[in-house]
């Protein structure tokens, strides 16, 4: 598992620094993104291997830059988990079926943020 590269895309720094001190100590490479512009961005030059995407951002939402890399062939199958406060009944479903790979809740626990990014990377599939 060790050198995968995470896609980090997160605009609050306090939440960027839980998932850069999580990630790189069990042998993740983040990448980072503040906002929907910069990952598409930064999924289109450095080809992931997960990108774990905030929804409420400013440029514009990680629904919005979900669409964008789905639309462009370089990053189409780019695995993509949505990672929200949005947490009510039905909003998985609903960000599962606006394309997203995955779902995280928050606040992140840490537990479930590794056993999350393990299945998807090492195990290949959600």
């Amino acid at each position: 598992m060790t050198g995968e590269r995470i896609l980090v895309v997160e605009d609050n720094e306090k939440n960027m620094k839980l998932f850069r001190d999580v990630l790189s100590a069990t042998g993740y490479r983040t990448l980072e993104a503040t906002n929907g512009g910069e990952a598409v961005q930064m999924a289109t030059e450095h080809a992931p291997d997960l990108v774990l995407m905030d929804i409420q951002m400013p440029d514009f939402d990680g629904v919005e830059a979900l669409q964008r890399l789905r639309a462009d062939a370089r990053t189409a199958s780019l695995r993509v988990l949505a990672v929200t406060a949005q947490a009510m009944q039905g909003d998985r479903e609903h960000f599962l079926a606006e394309g997203f790979d995955g779902y995280l809740s928050k606040p992140v626990n840490v537990h479930e943020l590794l056993s999350t990014v393990r299945r998807y990377v090492d195990g290949g599939a959600g």
